[in-house]
């Protein structure tokens, strides 16, 4: 695809909401977000028959508008919820049983990421928020990347450059969470904790926050073992690598603290009615350390943002929920909250958090 020069004016880059898993809860919870708006402002990339099986678990449906351009987004009527066609999808997609693991789902959901990502960054659309993939059906397809990060990172690497550094950070409303190792077995995550890698992932935090307006963001830096090694007794990654992170970073003048108890530290962070937080976020080791905390409080208003990206992505902070896919019982409330933090996001001073230093239209290429 070689889209042409950026048309002139925010109005007609819209956000660009990735269909996800055409058998997950994706579709719907992409309907349910967009329709009836009085002013569309987003665009799925995806298949239209796709997304019209899911406009049917609506009652009533809501119309579908597809679009070839992003910026016919000014087209698509008010109250439709409008389809940017992604090219190259396999046939058959609206057939598909609901819930079960499909190769061609999985190409499908990748393909959308990678048109999105492509418009994106040729300046055609605001940012990608994206809705969940089944990392199973990606490895049935051959996808080289475990989940979005990873995939959204390669897509981002400069032609000749290396990938920039990116992180995955968790949030709601009473708690921030990033990570230092994202999808890979624990074993290898442990492994792969040293004091550069913690290092950066604090850099990486610091930037993204004050990208939120936080001007000086306090940031807890949890231990990997229990009781943060007890002092060597439960092992030593914390004296080798994090606490030396943690000193290089304040020594910055990054207000950095740590290594502390992962046990505890989450509840210390936790920003609530009467218990205001210490701290701003907590950098975390593992993924289930710092993500079990975030969940536990509640998937609907939980949002994932992609830190470091050079463009704004955030995403719902659940799966693919085979298991109610295709009931029209989905809840499209986190994915509404993905939007309003990529909107946040979109307007902050910084730019984008975390950088490196930084019903019509044509109806082609169906895939039903």
């Amino acid at each position: 695809m070689n889209p042409p020069s950026p048309p002139d004016g925010p109005a007609a880059r819209p956000w660009l909401l990735t269909l996800g898993d055409p058998v997950g809860i994706g579709p719907e919870i992409a309907v349910k977000a967009l329709a009836g708006e009085a002013r569309p402002d987003t665009l799925i990339v995806g298949c239209p028959e796709v997304v019209r099986r899911a406009a049917g678990l609506l009652d009533p449906p809501p119309p579908v508008a597809v679009v070839t351009l992003p910026e016919d987004v000014v087209q698509v009527p008010p109250g439709a919820v409008g389809v940017l066609q992604a090219k190259g999808l396999p046939a058959g997609l609206a057939a598909l049983p609901w819930g079960r693991i499909d190769a061609r789902a999985g190409q499908a959901a990748a393909l959308c990421i990678e048109q999105a990502v492509e418009w994106v960054r040729a300046g055609r659309g605001q940012g990608v928020v994206t809705a969940p993939v089944h990392k199973e059906a990606l490895s049935a397809a051959g996808v080289p990347y475990p989940g979005h990060t990873e995939m959204l990172q390669a897509l981002s690497r400069a032609p000749g450059g290396p990938l920039p550094p990116v992180r995955m950070m968790l949030a709601n409303d009473q708690l921030r969470v990033v990570l230092v190792t994202i999808h890979m077995a624990l074993r290898d995550a442990v492994e792969a904790i040293d004091a550069d890698r913690v290092l950066e992932t604090v850099l990486i935090t610091h930037r993204a926050l004050q990208a939120f307006g936080i001007e000086r963001p306090r940031i807890a830096v949890a231990g990997l073992n229990p009781h943060a090694g007890e002092g060597g007794l439960f092992g030593r990654e914390e004296i080798e690598h994090i606490a030396p992170a943690v000193a290089r970073a304040r020594a910055g003048g990054i207000d950095a603290r740590g290594p502390f108890a992962p046990d505890t530290v989450f509840m210390r962070a936790r920003d609530a009615a009467g218990h205001p937080g210490e701290f701003d976020v907590v950098v975390a080791m593992t993924h289930d350390h710092g993500l079990i905390p975030v969940k536990y409080l509640g998937v609907e208003e939980g949002v994932n943002v992609t830190l470091g990206l050079p463009f704004v992505r955030t995403s719902p902070d659940h799966g693919t929920a085979f298991d109610i896919a295709g009931q029209g019982r989905a809840d499209a409330a986190s994915l509404q909250a993905a939007r309003r933090m990529a909107r946040r996001l979109s307007r902050t001073p910084a730019g984008v958090p975390g950088g490196g230093g930084a019903v019509s239209g044509s109806s082609a290429g169906r895939c039903d």
